[in-house]
């Protein structure tokens, strides 16, 4: 039987007004619906009735994708909430009320579903991977089972907003270099596209053997004119396969070790992904998360292979009952001082700590590089858009400049 949409009105235990809608065959399975959840049904009316029904194109479903930023401020609401005194459901239920995000409302909606259904915050989350990554599912049992869930989800809103920061710097510098590299090639493309064409009538109608600079923007311009859509259709092509294949793992092999191995930008691949080791882990053993389950999440979320491979090896040193710090000396990717900061934190017994001041210095790092690089790239990319611009108008007029040279 086909289902449709209805919008409800209903009364809570509190006597509180609620309104939502469900996906259901009849309004008498909402209303069953709504009272196994414990509502008082008041009305229910199916949505957009009497209006054209929404159209959806096959491939796009239209929802909003949830964001770290999203999380971030959902962990630091949700903390202050349950500090408070409120209750998972009734804070929940504001948070599903306000989220601007209408995916994530969703999602917090079903969540406050499971459980009022009597399952636990963590094994609800658990069941939306695509919302809530592993990170901060495993945080959140911890913090259930220690009964200090609210100081827990600080501390994945600080790590969140610490990784959304990061994010934030490194697209700053990136933005500048980006824009004027496309910049570029849309003025080489525009010019050989309507510019050389007209030049190159001009150059027929005169005769005489070209300069080769003029020949070969000639030749590039009459094979742009022909193979622009194909250009277009491979870009396309490219950049969809490479969405699909970027996150294998024997393409990973490959591409991971050439980011860090990068003139400029190798150093900065590092960085990001050292805070983001340190980070990771300071902040799930700070929680209470267990040592091993920690290493299989913080290795999943380094964003690097490299670090990977380092962080399974650590994760087997532990298991076999070693040192945490011994086998990040075999890997070059660890410097020396990340690498003396955890063996002495180890010692200590402040390991947590140790790893958090490890994240700050490479945060400042990253601040610091990012900085370096944009002012670095801003005047070479002038450099480089000028350069490009300029050789074209050369060649375009060195025929002219022959022309003036015979006259005389």
């Amino acid at each position: 039987m086909a289902t449709a949409t209805y919008e409800y009105k209903v009364r809570d235990r509190s006597g509180s007004m609620r309104t939502g809608t469900l996906d259901a065959e009849s309004p008498t399975a909402v209303a069953a619906r709504l009272k196994q959840m414990g509502y008082a049904p008041i009305s229910i009316t199916e949505a957009n009735a009497g209006m054209q029904k929404e159209i959806k194109i096959p491939g796009f479903s239209g929802k909003k994708k949830i964001s770290l930023k999203d999380l971030a401020v959902f962990s630091r609401q949700f903390a202050t909430m349950i500090n408070s005194g409120l209750s998972l459901l009734r804070a929940l239920n504001i948070l599903t009320e306000q989220t601007e995000n209408k995916e994530f409302a969703r999602v917090l909606g079903v969540v406050r579903n499971d459980i009022e259904s009597g399952n636990s915050l963590s094994s609800a989350m658990a069941k939306h991977p695509d919302a809530f990554p592993p990170l901060m599912v495993n945080m959140t049992r911890a913090g259930e089972v220690g009964g200090f869930l609210d100081t827990v989800m600080l501390q994945i809103a600080h790590n969140y907003e610490a990784e959304v920061k990061l994010r934030g710097k490194v697209k700053a510098a990136m933005t500048y270099p980006v824009v004027v590299l496309c910049i570029a090639l849309l003025a080489v493309v525009g010019m050989l596209l309507f510019i050389v064409p007209t030049f190159a009538g001009l150059f027929k109608t005169l005769g005489g053997t070209l300069p080769l600079p003029t020949r070969v923007l000639v030749t590039l311009s009459t094979g742009l004119k022909v193979g622009i859509v194909p250009v277009i259709v491979l870009i396309i092509a490219g950049r969809v396969t490479w969405k699909k294949v970027k996150n294998r793992t024997e393409v990973r092999n490959v591409v991971d070790p050439l980011k860090l191995k990068l003139p400029v930008f190798g150093e900065l691949f590092r960085k990001i992904a050292l805070t983001r080791f340190a980070r990771n882990l300071g902040t799930m053993m700070s929680s209470g998360v267990p040592i091993l389950q920690s290493l299989d999440i913080v290795a999943e979320t380094t964003g690097n292979v490299v670090l990977e491979r380092a962080t399974r090896a650590v994760q087997e040193s532990v298991r076999t009952g070693e040192s945490l710090s011994g086998p990040l000396t075999e890997h070059p990717v660890f410097p020396p001082m990340v690498v003396q900061m955890m063996a002495v934190g180890e010692d200590t017994g402040a390991l947590d700590t140790m790893l958090g001041k490890i994240a700050e210095f490479y945060d400042q790092e990253v601040e610091a590089t990012t900085e370096a690089l944009t002012a670095l790239i801003e005047p070479l990319m002038i450099a480089f858009l000028g350069g490009i611009v300029g050789s074209m108008i050369i060649a375009l007029y060195m025929p002219i400049f022959k022309i003036f040279d015979l006259i005389k």
